[in-house]
């Protein structure tokens, strides 16, 4: 292990994100919300602290090998929430204790979209620009913009980057050099965030909100500056727009790539992981709106936005709302919240299991089947044209029975805590699958829960987001043996 090497690292990247401490300070300089002193404390305190582990270091440029790239990715994630705790803890307009902070830290950090903060509508704009920053950082992964900006994380960027990248197949480079694609990958999330922000402007919203909601639509977060989320603008074209962007940020960044570079569409729909995706987001909306018309909740038109809406919002695992869907009618509600498990595409800024793994799911227990009428027949899983190998697959089982088992966990965990069993279901899915919101008590925001379930939940939004292995390896004995 290059525990001097990782040290080195890690202090370059506390500084760098020290610098994230600028733009809301900026903010509250303009709105003169008083905002301001909690974020320049939080700045020479975060770079402090990354100099302080840096400069022993300085020299320790050894190549990071596999274990080393799981250990930075953890170490950078927990710290940077923590570090990213202390504005909410410093900001004197808002009373928030040690639990809050870091529970609002990871759900912006892990693009859950969780909150326990009421009266957003009241706060300064400072710290509602930071929350959504958060989340804007968190989306694409602060480690992928590290390598794409520092040329210094060159050696072992690649350990760096498969560690946080999220999907079954993270070989695939879409440049030569793994900086080229870690730069590639931003340069689309920038464009769509731009792109988000203007059609957001021109649909009514201010300059601010925009910025704002596009930060957290892209980056598939889910926070708002307002308490009623979407629904405070009480518009269709804002909704449809945010579903839009939505969809757009749930697909694998590696085919908008070769769509731009390719100038056309079709690598869309030769892509089997993009088709099912469509057809899932198709089929649950078309169940949301009978159901809404048949319980005559909203006429055909609003049914169909909102259904259009909040299918995507769910199943991408944005957390963006425009009504209570907690009170739709009949099994709506439940149905919604299951759509999460599924996600977004593997390689974007979702969350959940991810739809590759649901096709290799299903394609691999249609196997066993046709194993059973034909015992000695070979049958390969394929993904369009090409082949699955048998490693991908057993990865994706594996993947499937360590989530289950630690979902069964956490939610025993939060029921022995005193939460009833629809809260502690819906909240362990909704931070688990980095979702946001939930059912029951924590339909609104966990404001409600006590501290010790709010760190279990920090703790599950973050393994929703290092994937649950690049966390549970450093558990394992086999980690640290030479």
């Amino acid at each position: 292990m290059q525990f001097a090497t990782i040290t080195r690292i890690l202090g370059l990247l506390i500084m760098v994100f020290s610098l994230t401490m600028i733009p809301p300070s900026i903010v509250a300089l303009i709105y003169q919300d008083g905002g301001g002193s909690a974020f320049v404390l939080t700045f020479f305190l975060t770079i402090i602290f990354g100099f302080t582990i840096y400069f022993p270091k300085r020299r320790a440029k050894s190549e990071l090998k596999v274990r080393d790239g799981f250990l930075v990715v953890v170490l950078f994630w927990t710290v940077l929430s923590l570090m990213g705790a202390v504005p909410f803890l410093l900001m004197n307009t808002i009373e928030m204790s040690l639990a809050d902070s870091v529970f609002e830290a990871f759900s912006g950090l892990t693009t859950t979209g969780a909150t326990v903060i009421s009266g957003l509508d009241t706060l300064p704009h400072s710290i509602l620009y930071y929350r959504q920053q958060l989340q804007w950082l968190g989306g694409m992964g602060i480690i992928v913009l590290a390598v794409a900006i520092l040329p210094m994380l060159g050696i072992g960027g690649m350990q760096l980057y498969r560690a946080e990248t999220p999907g079954p197949m993270k070989d695939n480079k879409l440049t030569p050099r793994i900086a080229g694609t870690a730069k590639a990958l931003w340069y689309i999330y920038l464009g769509l965030t731009i792109a988000c922000g203007v059609s957001y402007w021109l649909a009514g919203m201010t300059p601010f909100d925009a910025l704002a909601h596009s930060f957290s639509t892209v980056a598939i977060g889910g926070f708002s500056p307002h308490d009623a989320s979407i629904g405070y603008f009480d518009s269709a074209s804002i909704e449809l727009i945010a579903s839009l962007f939505m969809l757009l940020s749930g697909v694998n960044f590696s085919l908008h790539f070769m769509v731009v570079r390719r100038l056309s569409l079709t690598p869309y729909f030769k892509d089997p992981e993009f088709r099912s995706y469509l057809v899932m987001l198709v089929s649950i909306t078309l169940i949301c709106l009978t159901v809404l018309l048949v319980y005559n909740r909203f006429d055909f038109s609003e049914g169909l936005v909102k259904s259009i809406f909040h299918t995507v919002s769910i199943a991408t695992t944005t957390g963006f709302a425009s009504s209570d869907f907690s009170a739709w009618p009949s099994f709506l509600p439940v149905l919604l919240i299951l759509t999460s498990f599924a996600g977004a595409r593997a390689a974007s800024t979702g969350g959940g299991i991810k739809i590759i793994r649901i096709v290799l799911l299903f394609k691999q227990g249609f196997r066993e089947i046709k194993r059973l009428v034909h015992p000695t027949g070979v049958f390969l899983i394929k993904l369009g044209k090409t082949s699955v190998s048998d490693r991908v697959v057993q990865a994706v089982w594996g993947f499937f029975a360590t989530y289950v088992m630690l979902f069964l966990i956490l939610m025993i965990l939060l029921m022995a805590n005193g939460i009833d069993q629809i809260t502690a279901f819906s909240a362990v899915a909704a931070c688990l699958n980095n979702l946001g919101p939930g059912l029951g008590e924590v339909a609104v925001n966990y404001s409600g829960l006590n501290d010790f379930t709010k760190y279990i939940l920090s703790f599950a939004m973050l393994l929703g987001r290092l994937e649950i292995f690049t966390l549970l390896v450093l558990f394992t004995p086999y980690f640290w043996r030479r």
